[in-house]
């Protein structure tokens, strides 16, 4: 697969695709509706192998919480790109749902989900800003620390 301009864009901040994103369960890892790409949730793994794990603990370091996030990005980044050939067919990023999981009262679950957030605005600009909800949950799949889901808008193939 050829190298995109987004991705030569993720190159040249340090970051790369996984080389793959297994889902863990019966479920397919997105589903195209017209130009709309439904994303199922991506935790915090790289190339199936969970690496950050929940729930938060007291005095947790945001910047690494941030870097969960920003994995599950990578994760949809990958699965975007399998399913509209390179990611210089996005549109549009429509939603983000962010799942973090915190023990009950945990106020920063916005601001970790802010990881993957920024990530997509930092690669597609005003197309990369995106509605979103960002809640704390007791647990993940895979005790992982954060999950995110998205919806995009593709290019008519």
């Amino acid at each position: 697969m050829e190298t995109s301009g987004i991705e030569h864009k993720l190159q040249s901040i340090g970051l790369e695709l996984p080389t793959s994103s297994p889902s863990r369960a019966n479920f397919l890892p997105y589903k195209q509706s017209g130009s709309l790409l439904f994303l199922a949730g991506q935790i915090c793994e790289w190339n199936g192998v969970p690496q950050f794990f929940g729930p938060v603990k007291d005095g947790y370091d945001l910047t690494e919480a941030k870097k969960a996030a920003e994995m599950c990005a990578l994760n949809l980044l990958f699965n975007i790109r399998q399913a509209a050939g390179s990611l210089d067919n996005v549109v549009s990023v429509l939603r983000l749902g962010a799942f973090v999981s915190a023990p009950s009262g945990f106020p920063d679950g916005p601001k970790i989900a802010d990881g993957a957030s920024e990530l997509f605005i930092n690669l597609f600009g005003e197309s990369g800003r995106h509605a979103r909800t960002a809640v704390c949950v007791s647990s993940l799949p895979a005790n992982a620390l954060v999950e995110v889901d998205a919806i995009v808008e593709i290019k008519a193939g």
